[in-house]
């Protein structure tokens, strides 16, 4: 499975792990469109996610002392990397990896 479906005070969100940050993104139905695969999701729009910076992150968790951007289209279970990521798969496209 590479994405799961939850619910929250009557909003259905599904999160999915993204390689680029290493960690977990969400995104609200209906905002953005699902075609409810769990293994071969597609979602739109694309997916902007920003961090700010954070100067005072922990030991372990340097890159989180600058302002951080992951920009994407979720196709058919693929992750596009668009070209404004801050991360290294900027302007790839790769699986979606498995939910641990």
């Amino acid at each position: 499975m590479k994405v799961e479906p939850m619910t929250a005070g009557g909003i259905t969100y599904v999160a999915f792990k993204c390689p680029g940050c290493n960690t977990l993104h969400q995104i609200q139905t209906p905002r953005w469109t699902w075609n409810e695969s769990l293994d071969r999701p597609t979602f739109t729009p694309s997916i902007l996610v920003m961090w700010e910076a954070n100067p005072d992150a922990i030991e372990g968790f340097e890159e989180w002392r600058k302002a951080r951007r992951c920009h994407s289209f979720v196709t058919d279970g693929r992750i596009q990397f668009l070209s404004d990521c801050t991360h290294a798969l900027a302007n790839q496209t790769v699986d979606l990896p498995e939910l641990d």
